[in-house]
């Protein structure tokens, strides 16, 4: 999914093919969810409806909200028993209000934090919860720093200062739900290494899936060239037993209205 003001077009089949493991790790937080028959719940950036997918099979009644259209037209041909709609995480509404708000890998995503957050306020009803997973502080703080460094080295200065992702601390982004009205009942900011799929174009290929905004406006043969700088300059740090890994840094936050 993507509701930041900067514009990313998303490859639907390129995100389940080869960066499943962003809604695979997900499975885990749909046990901390802990879905019920009888419950309504919204998942929050729903991608191509895996995890809404399970979440419906506990009996809850489950939509799935995405700004993106291609990947909303795929969760509907995959599930379609279950409701999607095209809506931004900054701007959703709902006559009924939802028991439970669900958000995997999806909030770094959203610069416009505080909008998201009076959404997700308005849209829960009283006592509802927030189940919330997504990049926190030094969130792939190696590849962003490599990629920003080979952006300048090339003169895209330009590039390199797109604020494309919103990875707070555990303070500042519990703060912010408790300014809004929240009272938040747990909080982690853990690391979890992330084993890319492709052994051979790992870091260039996650770069393409979700970095591909910092390339606007630069000509093709330039991009492959920043790519192979970035994953050549990441060997010693990413590149471990014949795996290429991504450092992620992920922040999980439950909270009740």
């Amino acid at each position: 999914m993507n509701t930041a003001s900067v514009h990313t077009n998303w490859n639907a089949h390129l995100y389940d093919d080869k960066h499943s493991f962003v809604f695979k790790y997900g499975e885990d937080l749909v046990d901390v969810l802990k879905p019920m028959a009888g419950e309504r719940i919204l998942d929050l950036g729903c991608g191509t409806g895996y995890l809404t997918s399970i979440i419906a099979a506990s009996g809850a009644t489950v939509v799935g909200i995405d700004n993106s259209l291609e990947m909303i037209t795929k969760a509907k041909a995959a599930y379609p028993a279950v409701e999607f709609k095209v809506q931004s995480a900054t701007e959703f509404y709902f006559d009924e209000h939802f028991n439970a708000i669900f958000s995997n890998a999806v909030l770094h995503w959203v610069t416009e934090k505080e909008k998201a957050i009076d959404c997700m306020y308005r849209n829960l009803k009283k006592s509802g919860r927030l189940v919330l997973e997504f990049g926190g502080k030094q969130n792939v703080e190696r590849i962003v720093t490599a990629l920003k460094s080979s952006l300048l080295k090339h003169g895209f200065a330009e590039n390199a200062a797109i604020p494309l992702w919103y990875f707070p601390s555990l303070s500042e982004y519990t703060g912010l739900l408790e300014k809004r009205g929240f009272r938040v009942t747990y909080a982690a900011h853990f690391n979890r290494d992330t084993q890319l799929n492709d052994t051979e174009n790992g870091i260039k290929d996650w770069i393409k899936m979700f970095g591909t905004a910092f390339f606007k406006g630069i000509d093709e043969a330039v991009v492959n060239e920043i790519l192979e700088e970035v994953q050549q300059a990441l060997v010693p740090t990413n590149y471990r037993n014949g795996q290429w890994f991504a450092d992620y840094k992920r922040l999980r936050v439950i909270a009740i209205k």
